[in-house]
C-alpha cells in the first residue's frame, strides 16, 4: 500500500502548497513504513522537487485538463494502481473540486483542510479548523479508505528527500464535462499570497490609492507579498487578487501586519490562522486588536516611516 497524493502545478512550476501536501503524506507514510507516489500533469521536468519534499515515485499523465471529472478518474486510477488507501490532496480550487469527488466514488472518509498531521496511536484521528478557524475539530475517520486535504500554510514544509523516479502513468480520463474556450492570467508581480510567510495588508485608513507606496516599500524590505481588504477592492484601490478574508483570499502566514483594517469578522475569517497579527490603527476600540498578538495605537503615515527605517537598519546588519 502506497499514499498517493495529487500535486497540482502551474506550467511545470508546483506551488508550495503541494509541496506541503507531499510532506504530509510523506509524514503517514513513516508512521505506517510505506512510500508516497505523487500524481501529476504533464510539462513536468524531472520530478519538480516532489522527490525532496518527500515523494519516493511520481507518476506523471500526458493531460492539460482542468475537468475535475477527468482528474477525478486520473487519481481513481493511480490510486487503483499504486493500491492506495489514503489519497492527499491540497486544499486549493483543484483539490477543493476533485477531493469530495475521489472519496464519494470510493466511499472513503473524508476530512477537508486538515492542520496537523493524523494521531494514529488508537484509530485514525485529523484535525481540522471549524467555525472560521474559532475551534479545532477532531475528526475519527474509522473507513478503510481515507481522503485527506491539506490546509496550506499549516504544518510546514520539509524537504530533506532525493530525487523520486518519474514513470509515465496512462489511463483513461474520459469525455470532458467542462470546455475550456480561453484562459486569461491575471499579471501578479511579487509572493502569491497563499504562499507568502509574511504579508503587509491595508485598509481604507490608508485614505486612496495613492498612499501605497509606503505599503509597498515595507513589503520589499520584509520580503513580503501586499494584501488589502475587501472596501479597498471593491471601490478599485487595489486589484481582487489582493483582498483577503472569508470571501477573498484565506491566508496563514508566519506573519501577518494589517495597517489601517478595523478586523470586520469576514476579514477576520480569512486571516486569523496567521500565526503572528500586528495591528496599526488609530482606533483603541478596533476589532482588530482584540484578535492581534501585538499592536500599535497610531496614524499608520507616522508609523509606517519608522517601521521602514527599522526594517531598512536590519537588512543592513545582517
Amino acid at each position: 500500500m502506497s499514499i498517493l497524493v495529487f500535486a497540482d502545478h502551474h506550467d511545470g512550476k508546483f506551488p508550495k502548497s503541494s509541496f506541503e501536501a507531499v510532506s504530509y503524506a510523506a509524514g503517514i507514510a513513516k508512521a505506517l513504513g510505506t512510500d508516497v507516489v505523487a500524481l501529476t500533469t504533464s510539462n513536468l521536468s524531472g520530478d519538480g522537487g516532489l522527490g525532496k519534499a518527500g515523494a519516493n515515485k511520481v507518476l506523471v499523465h500526458n493531460t492539460n485538463s482542468t475537468d475535475s471529472q477527468q482528474l477525478t478518474r486520473l487519481v481513481l486510477a493511480a490510486a487503483h494502481a499504486v493500491s492506495a488507501d489514503i489519497i492527499i490532496f491540497s486544499h486549493e480550487i483543484t483539490g477543493k473540486m476533485v477531493a469530495p469527488r475521489v472519496a464519494a466514488k470510493l466511499d472513503a472518509g473524508y476530512v477537508p483542510g486538515a492542520t496537523a498531521l493524523p494521531d494514529m496511536s488508537d484509530g485514525f484521528s485529523v484535525n481540522k479548523n471549524v467555525f472560521s478557524g474559532k475551534a479545532i475539530a477532531t475528526i475519527e475517520v474509522s473507513s478503510s479508505k481515507k481522503v485527506i486535504s491539506v490546509l496550506p500554510n499549516s504544518i510546514g514544509l520539509t524537504q530533506d528527500g532525493s530525487d523520486a523516479t518519474v514513470e509515465t502513468f496512462a489511463a483513461d480520463l474520459g469525455s470532458a464535462g467542462l470546455k475550456v474556450r480561453t484562459v486569461k492570467k491575471e499579471v501578479k508581480d511579487g509572493i502569491p499570497l497563499p504562499e507568502a510567510d509574511i504579508v503587509v495588508s491595508a485598509g481604507r485608513g490608508m485614505k486612496g490609492p495613492e498612499n501605497w507606496g509606503p505599503v509597498e516599500e515595507l513589503a520589499k524590505l520584509l520580503g513580503a507579498a501586499t494584501a488589502c481588504s475587501r472596501p479597498v477592492a471593491d471601490i478599485g484601490w487595489r486589484p481582487h487578487h489582493e483582498h483577503v478574508g472569508q470571501t477573498g483570499v484565506a491566508i496563514r502566514p508566519n506573519l501577518y501586519i494589517a495597517i489601517g483594517i478595523s478586523g470586520a469578522i469576514q476579514h477576520l475569517a480569512g486571516v486569523n490562522g496567521s500565526k503572528t497579527i500586528v495591528v496599526i490603527n488609530t482606533d483603541q476600540e478596533a476589532p482588530f486588536f482584540k484578535a492581534a498578538d501585538y499592536g500599535i495605537v497610531g496614524d499608520a503615515f507616522e508609523v509606517l516611516p519608522k517601521l521602514i527605517e527599522a526594517a531598512k537598519a536590519y537588512n543592513a546588519n545582517k
